[in-house]
């Protein structure tokens, strides 16, 4: 066993990220660290190598246990990192970056020439044969990736770690990228994986570990798992588990049309898709973390512009460039990481709410301060935030009560299309039903809704159609009776994305 970790604790005020967790990297392998947001990964790899101190557990290396306390001790002892994105100095020569820190000299000079020759053999181990005085800037990332990985394996040597290297490559890329990484094992490099695409788990890894809210599920070699195995254990739910269905049975196309996009898409971020949104109908986006569910809201918000296709209403061809031209089409969006890009924590609950509204008049309009009082009474009232006053700071809220200020923020503009990304994640029970409860008002109000999830049960539950992404592409729809757990998990599981397939 080249790594051992065993119950390993790691703790952040209010929550255990890592819960006695065991982990094992045999000789040999190349091992997926899988799980949805919030599972532990990240935390796992920062205690591994050095950016987090453990609350508690061992860390065993080659049988001696270790205790990294930065990521350059850990280099030392021979673990790596690649991340997503490529670490390195893009306005350096590749050659500069391959020997950063440790450069051949001469008479206390840099030997630029010896430097470029070193370069050049250790990229010859990995198939390129580029020009190793061009700045790293200037090649494909795919390239950038493989220079991030040789000079990882050179600095560290037994253990690599690959944070999700493949999220913006497209599949040429991808495939020449796992080239290498199988040639490294194939020298007896060890590998642990992180990915959210588990058509490359299954390709290219021997073991999986999965965990899921700080403790470890499952570690089971590949080939004794299916996709749907593999998504129960990350998910937490079993195919068989039924759940209250409070989602109309009503085909969508009963309702009248508010919203339809074709062909709407953009290059490495979501395969052009189509969509059509019915006035009072609740759409689900359903898929692994990674599958393109918050990008494909994104796009549609104009946070990033579409490269192809058209979205349209009644009157034509909408202009959905930015978030202020989505705005003034009556779009809004409530995101995912309230506290990032959510809420101001320092601002008022009143001035939380009046934000997009404001910025819709222009500062140089300012919101009369009784029109201001009047919306944020009128909306803890309606949404039930519990606080003293409406001078209280967002940020001395709960999670819930933030969630309720960021959609009270929407509200306030009265949108006719709301979407909104993960809105119970990270709340209490009561918070997460009361918000369940006011996207069926809105929409019985005649507001439709897009909300994204990776809880199966909640979009069951307010859904009336569901589309499930994979890999970046919409791969099924499914609406009315059809809107069941099962029919979610085989849709997201199956390889062709046909509704029913395992």
């Amino acid at each position: 066993m080249l790594l051992s970790i065993r119950s390993l604790t790691k703790s952040f005020p209010g929550t255990v990220a890592l819960d006695q967790v065991d982990f094992d990297l045999q000789a040999g392998e190349i091992h997926a660290l899988l799980g949805e947001n919030g599972a532990g990964k990240s935390t796992l790899i920062k205690c591994l190598t050095g950016a987090y101190r453990r609350d508690g557990g061992t860390i065993s290396l080659d049988g001696a246990e270790v205790d990294p306390r930065s990521t350059v001790e850990a280099q030392d002892l021979g673990i790596g990192t690649v991340y997503q994105e490529v670490n390195l100095l893009p306005n350096l020569t590749v050659a500069q970056n391959l020997m950063f820190g440790r450069e051949p000299r001469r008479m206390g000079l840099i030997n630029s020439r010896a430097m470029r020759d070193e370069a050049r053999g250790m990229l010859h181990q990995y198939g390129l044969d580029i020009d190793v005085g061009r700045d790293l800037g200037s090649y494909p990332v795919a390239i950038q990736q493989i220079i991030a990985i040789a000079r990882a394996v050179s600095l560290s040597g037994k253990v690599l770690i690959l944070d999700e290297p493949t999220a913006s490559l497209d599949a040429a890329e991808v495939r020449m990228v796992f080239d290498v990484v199988r040639g490294l094992r194939d020298r007896g490099l060890d590998i642990i994986f992180v990915s959210h695409f588990l058509d490359q788990v299954f390709d290219l890894t021997d073991r999986v570990t999965v965990l899921r809210n700080g403790r470890k599920v499952v570690t089971e070699s590949t080939a004794a798992l299916n996709r749907v195995s593999l998504i129960e254990h990350m998910l937490g739910r079993e195919l068989e588990d039924q759940v209250d269905e409070l989602s109309s049975d009503a085909p969508h196309s009963a309702l009248p049309e508010l919203l339809r996009f074709t062909n709407f898409g953009r290059r490495g971020v979501i395969e052009p898709f189509d969509m059509v949104v019915g006035r009072g109908e609740v759409v689900g986006l359903a898929g692994l973390l990674g599958s393109g569910r918050t990008e494909s809201a994104e796009l549609i918000f104009g946070l990033r512009p579409a490269q192809t296709g058209t979205a349209s209403d009644a009157n034509g061809e909408l202009d959905l460039k930015s978030p202020p031209a989505a705005i003034a089409a009556g779009f809004g969006f409530a995101p995912e990481d309230r506290k990032t890009d959510g809420i101001v924590a320092d601002l008022s609950i009143r001035e939380n709410i009046i934000l997009a509204l404001q910025a819709r008049r222009g500062w140089a309009r300012p919101l009369p301060r009784s029109e201001q009082n009047r919306l944020a009474d009128d909306y803890i009232d309606k949404l039930d935030i519990r606080t003293s006053g409406r001078e209280k700071a967002i940020g001395d809220l709960s999670g819930g009560n933030q969630q309720k200020v960021v959609l009270a923020r929407w509200l306030a503009m009265n949108p006719r299309f709301l979407i909104l990304d993960e809105p119970t994640r990270g709340i209490d029970v009561g918070a997460h039903a009361e918000i369940l409860r006011l996207i069926h008002r809105l929409t019985e109000q005649g507001m439709s809704v897009l909300i994204i999830s990776s809880e199966i049960d909640e979009l069951v539950a307010v859904a009336d159609r569901v589309m499930v992404l994979r890999d970046r592409r919409f791969v099924a729809e499914l609406e009315g009776p059809l809107v069941t757990g099962d029919e979610i998990m085989r849709a997201i599981a199956s390889d062709d994305g046909n509704r029913g397939a395992a």
